[in-house]
């Protein structure tokens, strides 16, 4: 990591601390049901800033490696195998060109994650239910659980990306487990999918470790009694979102380095993607029923982005270059989103 790199990630972690503390310090002080209205408000902020760090990317992108000339471009197109056509003897034209690269596999990983998490939603939604949580304390478990969340995608994508830069053949392995996942989730699309309260693993490790509070005590995930500490209910449901959010990054991470081998391009369109979920989550609470294909097309997704890994390098030589990849992306999920509205899912006997 040079100083580019140092500087400019430790920005961004700033960044991500002080918008977490303004939304749970500032604007939601006290627990409560967040509204559909105020969730959309919260939802284009979220989807904005990530909008307006893409264009950030469009026009200076070369500043989060601290590149300054053509070597140092040239030698991280190399590093992470970027598709970026070089004009030799022309350093402003070959940076707008990497630019524009860097820009689009930042919005193609921001889409990808944001797919990816809808499905993670859904099991978010089941986790609240199977534990009868109060709907006022949703907002404050999902906020420590996407600090969770980015502690555990800094150590995936910088580990992956160590482990790929050592050894090229495990994209491959990721390519076989997102095309087995794919077919996976499609052949199990219409399974009714239950959380079992009293046999989930996590609850299991929990009982077996801690001592646990036999029922929810407010907002809070600890409480001491007898002089005895306990873990809370609640505190739980939290443990269960953080297990379940790192079995979903196996899935996710991988496919963001379908489109590009930059772990901080991987992270910074992680981040982004889940610190949008909370508000995200309560938009789409009472509606997410109706997308009934969706998860059709995350399954086709899936077996795309494998696909793509498997074949990158032919698909390179004949130039299918990433907004190809993204146009394939959105129409993948547009087409399930409208062919969910369009036909009404079938009344199950």
């Amino acid at each position: 990591m040079n100083n580019g790199e140092f500087y400019y990630f430790c920005f961004f972690l700033i960044f991500i601390c002080l918008a977490l503390f303004v939304d749970l310090g500032i604007f939601n002080k006290h627990d409560r049901i967040i509204a559909s209205k105020h969730a959309a408000i919260k939802t284009a902020v979220w989807i904005s800033l990530a909008f307006l760090f893409y264009l950030f990317l469009n026009f200076f992108g070369e500043n989060i490696h601290g590149i300054s000339d053509m070597e140092g471009m040239k030698y991280h197109i190399t590093k992470y195998a970027q598709n970026v056509a070089v004009v030799e003897n022309d350093y402003a034209r070959s940076i707008q060109n990497y630019r524009h690269e860097l820009s689009l596999e930042f919005l193609t990983g921001y889409v990808i994650e944001e797919a990816l998490s809808m499905d993670n939603l859904f099991v978010i939604i089941l986790i609240f239910t199977a534990f009868n949580v109060d709907k006022r304390l949703y907002h404050r478990v999902l906020f420590w659980g996407i600090l969770g969340a980015v502690v555990f995608r800094f150590i995936f994508i910088f580990t992956g990306a160590f482990l790929i830069v050592k050894f090229s053949w495990i994209l491959y392995l990721f390519a076989a487990f997102l095309i087995f996942t794919g077919i996976r989730m499609f052949v199990n699309r219409n399974d009714e999918e239950k959380i079992e309260t009293e046999s989930h693993p996590v609850v299991k490790f929990a009982a077996k470790y801690f001592s646990i509070h036999d029922r929810f005590a407010g907002n809070k995930f600890f409480v001491k009694i007898n002089h005895k500490n306990l873990i809370t209910p609640l505190f739980l449901v939290l443990m269960i979102i953080e297990f379940t959010d790192i079995l979903f990054a196996v899935d996710s991470i991988p496919a963001i380095f379908a489109v590009t081998k930059d772990p901080y391009i991987v992270f910074f369109s992680n981040i982004f993607a889940i610190l949008g979920l909370r508000s995200m989550f309560f938009l789409l609470i009472n509606v997410m029923h109706k997308f009934h294909f969706f998860k059709h097309g995350l399954s086709v997704l899936l077996v795309f982005i494998g696909l793509k890994m498997v074949f990158n390098d032919w698909l390179k030589s004949i130039g299918f270059s990433i907004e190809y990849s993204l146009l394939i992306i959105g129409l993948i999920l547009t087409l399930s989103i409208v062919l969910s509205l369009l036909i009404p899912e079938k009344e199950k006997i």
